[in-house]
């Protein structure tokens, strides 16, 4: 399957025509997946070795989205023993709300920043010594623009975090049904707004749940392989030295992740590319 071409079709959160119920029901789905299938611990390893080449303490998080993967990234490094860096939560499309109650619940960990924010451009005040996380989201940006995201963050960062829970293979999804199945059903529940229109997608019709399976799949077919990750980062003999690896969770899945630190910054970690 590594072998499939990229498509790059559409996914219904990414429509700004489409409702705001059905978005925030799959963002909101999406993140209790990951909490509730432990899907990112297994980053805890290759994201501590990150930090430590990079030597940033604060981090900025890129396409945040509602802040889900930042604040349960922060939580697993807590679990883990580690302390996390300050996570600093930046869209092109500020969630403000939901950024603010994440600062709440986990106050000098996380902390956001409510103006627009373009990845492929980040202003020097905001990149000023720190380091920077795309989770969950990098395949939703064509080519052009993952290539601009990297340049930037090669003149202008002390290193990029890059990762996706699975590699471009359809059957990888499966992984993620068994919990995101349930995190969709009960998420007109638990959610903290619009909780009728939620219901109405979710319980009264398969909208819902015809949606969060369609950009699951698609985002399966937007993600990058390690060539073209590479390819796009510029090869080897840049500024940056990239690694690519794998790591796993729960139900036989599999995700990969991509980092890039400065070359003068080397001996501080002990992986090599």
């Amino acid at each position: 399957m590594s072998s499939l071409p990229r498509a790059h079709l559409f996914e219904w959160n990414d429509l700004p025509w489409a409702p705001a119920a059905l978005r925030d029901s799959i963002v909101e789905s999406l993140s209790r997946t990951l909490r509730w299938g432990r899907m990112l611990q297994g980053l805890v390893p290759p994201f501590r070795e990150f930090l430590a080449a990079s030597g940033a303490t604060e981090v900025l998080d890129l396409c945040a989205g509602a802040g889900g993967p930042a604040r349960i990234l922060a939580g697993e490094l807590q679990r883990a023993g580690s302390p996390p860096p300050r996570f600093l939560l930046t869209d092109l499309f500020p969630h403000v709300e939901a950024w603010t109650a994440a600062r709440d619940e986990q106050p000098g960990v996380i902390d956001f920043e409510g103006s627009p924010v373009d990845a492929t451009r980040i202003p020097p005040a905001l990149s000023r010594r720190r380091a920077r996380t795309i989770i969950n989201s990098f395949h939703h940006f064509p080519p052009d623009l993952a290539r601009a995201i990297l340049a930037d963050a090669v003149r202008g960062s002390s290193g990029i975090f890059i990762s996706e829970p699975f590699d471009r293979n359809p059957l990888r999804f499966l992984s993620f049904v068994p919990v995101g199945v349930a995190a969709l059903a009960v998420n007109p529940a638990l959610t903290s707004r619009a909780r009728l229109q939620k219901a109405l997608l979710t319980w009264a019709t398969p909208v819902a749940l015809a949606a969060s399976g369609w950009d699951g799949f698609v985002s399966t077919l937007r993600v990058y392989s390690e060539a073209e990750l590479r390819e796009m980062a510029g090869g080897e003999g840049g500024e940056f030295r990239w690694v690519y690896g794998q790591y796993r969770y729960s139900m036989g899945g599999r995700g990969y992740y991509f980092y890039g630190v400065p070359r003068n910054g080397e001996g501080k970690t002990s992986t090599a590319a």
